[in-house]
C-alpha cells in the first residue's frame, strides 16, 4: 500500500472517532502539517471529510453514504458463517444462526455437531419464539407491546412439560435474559435437548438475529453446556461487529461447579 493512502486511511478512522484539527491528526499520526494539509484537501475534494467553521475536520457525506451501502449490503449468513465454524469447531456441538420472520424463528445455518448422537433441524425451518433459546434471546430485547402481539393471547403452546406457556413465565425468563446477555432453552422445545444462545445485534444496536449452541443431554451435561456462553457470547459479539455494531456486550457468565 503506497504511503500516501494509507495516511489518508489512517486520517479517516481518526475522524471516525470525532472532529480533529490538522495539528492534531499530524500529532495523533505523526505527519507534516503540509502532508496532512495536502491529503485533507484531496479527501475534501471528494467530500470524504468535511471543514468545519472552526477549522476542524470531521467525516464528510460521502464517506458516510458509502458506510451506509455497505452496511445495508451486509447479509448476516454471510458474515456469520466463518464464526460459526469456529465456533462449531470449538465445542463440537451443533450451532444454529436463526433470524425472526415473522412470528416465528427461521434457521439461516447450521454446523453439525461431530457427536454420533445429533439433534434434527434444518435450514430454512420455522421454530417457536417463546420455547427456543434463538428466540427468547431475541424476544427478551424487543419491546413489550411488540412481543405481545406477536406471541398473542397465553396460554402458549406447550412443547414440553418445560415449556414457558404463560405471561407471566415466559417475562420473568426474559427479563433474565435481557439482564445476563444470553437464553437458555432447558429442554422447552424438545425434551432431551438443550442449548444456550446469544443475540446478534446490527450496527443500529437492534437484535437482528442469534447464534445457539444445541446438545442432547446424553451428550452434554447442563453445568458444561453453561460453560460454553463465555464461547458463544464472544462469537455473536464477533458476528455483531461484522454487522457494524461497535457496543460492548452485557454478559452475565453463568457459574458452574
Amino acid at each position: 500500500m503506497s504511503s500516501s493512502v494509507e495516511r489518508a486511511l489512517q486520517i479517516l478512522i481518526e475522524l471516525a472517532s470525532g472532529p480533529a484539527t490538522i495539528s492534531e491528526l499530524g500529532r495523533r499520526l505523526d505527519v507534516h502539517r503540509t502532508t496532512s494539509l495536502r491529503l485533507l484537501r484531496t479527501l475534501e475534494e471528494e467530500r470524504f471529510v468535511r471543514r468545519m467553521d472552526d477549522g476542524r475536520y470531521r467525516i464528510g457525506p460521502r464517506m458516510t453514504g458509502l458506510a451506509q451501502i455497505a452496511l445495508e449490503g451486509l447479509d448476516v449468513r454471510a458474515a456469520a458463517a466463518g464464526h460459526l465454524r469456529e465456533l462449531g469447531a470449538a465445542c463440537g456441538h451443533t450451532v444454529h444462526l436463526a433470524a425472526r420472520e415473522g412470528d416465528a424463528m427461521v434457521y439461516l445455518d447450521k454446523v453439525e455437531s461431530r457427536h454420533a448422537v445429533r439433534m434434527y433441524s434444518r435450514i430454512g425451518a420455522p421454530a417457536p419464539l417463546h420455547a427456543t433459546g434463538v428466540g427468547k434471546a431475541v424476544l427478551a430485547h424487543m419491546p413489550q407491546a411488540e412481543r405481545d402481539e406477536l406471541l398473542g393471547e397465553p396460554p402458549y403452546d406447550r412443547y414440553t412439560a418445560e415449556t414457558r406457556t404463560t405471561r407471566e413465565g415466559l417475562a420473568a425468563d426474559l427479563a433474565e435474559v435481557a439482564g445476563q446477555g444470553w437464553a437458555l432453552d432447558d429442554f422447552e422445545h424438545e425434551e432431551f435437548i438443550h442449548c444456550v444462545a446469544a443475540p446478534i445485534r446490527d450496527a443500529a444496536g437492534a437484535v437482528a438475529a442469534a447464534v445457539s449452541v444445541s446438545a442432547p443431554n446424553v451428550v452434554v451435561d447442563r453445568d458444561r453446556l453453561l460453560a460454553l456462553v463465555p464461547t458463544l457470547t464472544r462469537t455473536a459479539a464477533a458476528i455483531s461487529e461484522e454487522l457494524g455494531w461497535r457496543g460492548e456486550p452485557a454478559v452475565r457468565t453463568p457459574s458452574t461447579p
